[in-house]
């Protein structure tokens, strides 16, 4: 029988509650017989044993070498690709320190996806603060242009689960410079990207909503942005056969009426959707890049550096991320990895 795919996982900021969470979910009966495919960790494994003694957690893995493992040789099991981190204590505070070791895990995980011996890398959460540097607004951003192949203009950050998601058009940036960072094109590209993520992984055509920007959609000015921005853009999109419409006011778009018809919204700024989001769902979602020729998702949440080493965090999030890489349709999946979504 032909082995799977590999998934990926780079244990990201070695200060965080990862490996917390990754010791939980792994070691569930449910998530193993849902995940029939090798798992291979990319990161320090003196860290992990480190924090698995203080946690008194378990996670059994074996080694193998990111030069030449081959996929056939590997069978439903965990395995580590070791990267070398220098630490004092098993949990640290969070600090520029790391930022060399998270490097090196990504450029792993992304040569083994380019060399497709893989369609699928999770990453654990990341201090955005120390490692970007105000290099790029976040992760979303890091991933797509660290890689090579891409199948649309610009990423697009979705927070997913079964029941909804929600897109932000601008993601990590001040609120004072939202107005300034909406653009048509990029409005056009999320809407492209999350119809293609539904119909390519769901099988299903999804119902968009885009939201407005101003209060009640309204603005004293002319050519405000739902006039020069917003209602030219929901124009574009159906003549792509996008099913959309818009822009709704967000005061009163999330009510269950609204939720109970549309699969995604596509909202101007981070904190916009993702508050109400987050408000119904908690940590029930997972946070995945869009306009790749693979899957990348984390957890939708940060370190956690105040409960780190306390055994209290949840495993929502993560849970949510291997019970959709589950219900995926594989077959179309690797079928047709590579089809453009160019606009």
């Amino acid at each position: 029988m032909r082995t799977k795919k590999p998934i990926l996982i780079i244990l990201g900021e070695p200060n965080s509650v990862f490996i917390e969470l990754l010791s939980k979910v792994l070691n569930k009966k449910k998530v193993k017989k849902k995940i029939n495919r090798p798992i291979i960790l990319i990161g320090s494994e003196n860290l992990i044993l480190a924090q698995l003694k203080t946690l008194k957690k378990k996670i059994n893995f074996e080694k193998i070498n990111k030069n030449n493992f081959k996929l056939n040789k590997l069978s439903r099991k965990t395995y580590l690709i070791n990267v070398n981190y220098n630490f004092k204590k098993a949990f640290e505070k969070i600090s520029i320190k790391s930022k060399d070791y998270i490097s090196n895990c990504f450029d792993i995980g992304l040569k083994i996806l380019n060399s497709n011996q893989s369609k699928i890398i999770i990453n654990g959460p990341i201090s955005k603060k120390h490692f970007l540097e105000n290099k790029y607004p976040g992760i979303t951003e890091y991933i797509f242009y660290k890689s090579p192949k891409k199948i649309s203009k610009y990423p697009t950050m979705l927070i997913f689960n079964n029941n909804l998601s929600v897109s932000p058009t601008t993601t990590h940036i001040p609120l004072k410079l939202v107005s300034k960072k909406i653009k048509m094109k990029n409005i056009i590209n999320n809407a492209l990207n999350i119809n293609h993520f539904y119909k390519k992984y769901l099988r299903t055509k999804p119902r968009i909503a885009l939201m407005g920007l101003n209060p009640h959609c309204e603005s004293r000015y002319k050519n405000n942005e739902e006039e020069k921005i917003i209602q030219p853009a929901i124009k574009k999109l159906k003549l792509k056969k996008i099913n959309i419409n818009g822009p709704h006011s967000t005061d009163t778009f999330f009510i269950r009426k609204n939720l109970n018809y549309y699969d995604s919204i596509i909202g101007m700024y981070h904190d916009q959707v993702l508050t109400p989001f987050k408000t119904m769902y908690g940590f029930d979602a997972s946070n995945i890049t869009l306009g790749l020729p693979f899957l990348r998702l984390s957890v939708d949440h940060g370190p956690n550096e105040a409960m780190m080493g306390k055994n209290k965090s949840n495993t929502k999030s993560l849970e949510n991320i291997f019970n959709f890489i589950s219900t995926v349709k594989w077959k179309l999946f690797q079928k047709n990895h590579l089809d453009k979504i160019f606009y």
